[in-house]
């Protein structure tokens, strides 16, 4: 899961950042307006946390941008001003949900959960595929029920994998909804971490296949 924080103030900024890179996500941030109109045109995310009162431009103009695109991306409003007026806006043009200054940081990742599950339409933090389980909320993998043992990287690769099953997901996919910004990883660290994961995970029915020259693809073997 990859998410963008658009919030201009630096202390907090940096305990979200913290916090949720801590829970496992990768997380990109930007302090203005256009940056964040910039980087949400031209890369993916699985959810926005958005400030209003961003610099150089608002953060509702980069909400309705967000949408004429086309974009359904959840986005997570906060702002300072908490008044009904302001959340008819956000909502009117298409927020998903909506936190004033100051709040809880358990009750802010809680959001960011059923945020990112409702991005994937579904209500529940599991994610099935045959034996395999993957649960969104504690970070953990079971096949067979049996806890796997996987590094933050891993996880994050199987859900990726899990979003898509049998589907194809390339390697750019992968690279860019694994890694922030300044993160060099070449798409033979991918390859690696798809020989790791392919070691822990390809136990029955389950495995990676891999089409050459394309991507990856999480299948069950027919029996």
């Amino acid at each position: 899961m990859r998410i963008l924080i658009a919030e201009d103030d630096q202390v907090l900024a940096d305990g979200l950042l913290r916090a949720l890179r801590a829970s496992g996500y990768a997380v990109d941030r930007v302090s203005s307006g256009t940056e964040a109109d910039s980087a949400l045109a031209t890369h993916e995310f699985d959810l926005v946390i958005l400030d209003l009162g961003l610099p150089r431009l608002h953060g509702l103009e980069v909400l309705r941008k967000l949408r004429a695109r086309g974009s359904t991306m959840p986005v997570l409003i906060l702002t300072a001003a908490d008044s009904v007026e302001q959340r008819v806006k956000g909502l009117d043009l298409g927020a998903d949900d909506y936190m004033a200054k100051p709040f809880s940081l358990q009750e802010l990742e809680a959001r960011v959960r059923a945020l990112t599950r409702r991005g994937l339409g579904t209500a529940s933090s599991l994610i099935k595929h045959g034996p395999l389980t993957f649960d969104a909320t504690g970070r953990v993998a079971y096949i067979n029920e049996q806890m796997l043992e996987l590094s933050a990287r891993e996880l994050s690769l199987l859900e990726v994998l899990l979003q898509r099953a049998g589907r194809l997901v390339s390697k750019d996919q992968l690279v860019e909804r694994l890694c922030e910004w300044g993160e060099e990883v070449s798409n033979n660290a991918i390859e690696v971490y798809i020989h790791r994961l392919r070691k822990k995970i390809e136990q029955g029915p389950i495995r990676i296949a891999t089409v050459r020259g394309l991507g990856y693809c999480l299948e069950k073997i027919a029996s």
